[in-house]
């Protein structure tokens, strides 16, 4: 179905997302409460003023969604995809055998077993860098690829994506094109001056509750049948639309309505309903809010949505650090192991990019003294990311770090390098330019340096 219109005499807009609504007038506190209320205020909010943007169109590329998983908090590349058991107890702790992958010579950490088995999927980088360790100012450029202190805020990722690849190139879902699991990433401005007609929908709720409650799409504690109750005596109390049905205005808030009637109750909505599939699947996932995330993750990109982000938290572990990893690191493995086997069974890895990082690593020395007794902390000199599917190969591994996993040892990669490599299989123009609210034209990704080109990753692509 097309995205929501909002017609108004001599012009057109579109909104693309079923945001919060933002202020309203009093008089509208009953609609506020109904579920459709928060997509139709959305709406008429996001199209004042709403321009078509400027800058160069997604066109060809072998990508056509994207699902980043976010280990908020930063995973030790050690634990996980750069282990160094020869390192010794004071690096590797008690983790200090690996496994071998169906790859020879890659091997990983012993509690991935599941992606071990299927490295011919994906490929590993060693050697990312940034040198930054703070969350905020690491999550930033790893998220945008642009360095902390400018002027201005610039957009991640999925808002890029969402502005190329969105309603204004050809989607025509009704979710919008960027979408959150569950939580808002919160340690950087997601949208940056693109403003906030790109922000993605934070879902809220948990997949792996009872019920996977999205927020803007249902109401908290309110049954189908009372939301159908509600839209019946809002369509009553709806006396001045019927006393002008052909007000421009009135129509165009009608069809609107209607649309966001149908985004609540019909098929968009459904996306959402992990009761529809069968138990075996949902378990291979993991019974856990980040494994029914991926599962999620998978059905939005089967759906058409162009960026998903998971955003995993839990990773900032300066105390406990290896109890915390034998909770954590099996999650991911069940997780993210099914998601990609999924999307290779039904043909959607192809097109579909998934990337799984921080904003930086961990300390590869433990940090043994009181008071983190055995904790790791922030490290953005060196860390490691999973890369799959949309154009990259599986089954290598670029870059190494050296024999402590303390420095980069062999083919540094920036986030620049990376996302520009991830626009580029995306039929992005990493070297594009993208508008702002004062009309100008900016870079899309810092320039190289002059001289050079690109630093893509083109051994995997």
């Amino acid at each position: 179905m097309p995205p929501l219109k909002i017609e108004r005499p001599g012009k057109e807009f579109r909104s693309g997302r079923p945001a919060r609504a933002g202020a309203a007038s009093r008089p509208a506190s009953f609609l506020r409460r109904s579920g459709a209320a928060l997509l139709i205020l959305a709406a008429l909010s996001l199209a004042a003023g709403a321009e078509e943007p400027a800058g160069p169109s997604a066109a060809g590329g072998r990508a056509r969604s994207v699902i980043q998983i976010w280990l908020w908090g930063g995973p030790s590349h050690l634990d996980t995809f750069d282990p160094k058991p020869e390192a010794g107890y004071d690096y590797c702790g008690p983790f200090d055998k690996t496994i071998q992958t169906n790859i020879p010579g890659i091997q990983i950490n012993e509690l991935l077993p599941r992606l071990a088995k299927i490295a011919d999927k994906y490929s590993i980088i060693r050697s990312l860098t940034h040198g930054i360790d703070g969350h905020e100012t690491a999550a930033y450029i790893t998220q945008t690829g642009h360095k902390p202190g400018e002027a201005l805020s610039y957009p991640s990722v999925g808002a890029v994506v969402a502005l190329f690849k969105g309603y204004e190139h050809g989607y025509r879902g009704q979710l919008p094109p960027y979408i959150i699991l569950t939580t808002s990433q919160g340690r950087f401005s997601e949208v940056g001056f693109l403003g906030s007609k790109y922000k993605p929908l934070v879902t809220g709720g948990d997949p792996n509750g009872k019920t996977f409650a999205v927020e803007g799409l249902s109401a908290p504690g309110i049954s189908s049948e009372r939301q159908l109750g509600r839209w019946d005596l809002l369509k009553k109390l709806d006396t001045l639309g019927r006393t002008m049905p052909a007000d421009p205005y009135f129509a165009s808030f009608d069809r609107s309505l209607n649309e966001a009637h149908e985004l609540i109750t019909g098929d968009a909505a459904r996306v959402f309903d992990l009761t529809t599939e069968k138990d075996e699947v949902r378990d291979r996932y993991g019974r856990t809010r980040f494994g029914q995330s991926c599962l999620v993750a998978r059905r939005l990109v089967e759906s058409g949505v162009p960026y998903v982000t998971i955003n995993y938290g839990g990773w900032d572990t300066h105390k406990q650090h290896f109890q915390s990893m034998r909770q954590k690191l099996p999650e991911l493995d069940n997780g993210l192991s099914a998601l990609l086997e999924d999307l290779a069974g039904r043909g959607l890895l192809e097109s579909t990019v998934v990337w799984c990082c921080g904003e930086f690593g961990r300390t590869p020395r433990i940090l043994w003294e009181a008071p983190w007794n055995g904790g790791r902390g922030h490290y953005g000199k060196c860390f490691s990311v999973l890369v799959a599917g949309g154009g990259f190969k599986g089954g290598r591994v670029v870059g190494t770090s050296d024999a402590r996993g303390e420095t980069v040892k062999e083919r540094p990669v920036t986030p620049q390098d990376l996302i520009a490599s991830l626009y580029t299989l995306l039929g992005i123009d990493p070297d594009g330019r993208l508008p702002d609210s004062q009309g100008r034209n900016l870079p899309l990704l810092p320039p190289p340096t002059p001289g050079t080109s690109r630093n893509l990753l083109r051994e995997i692509m």
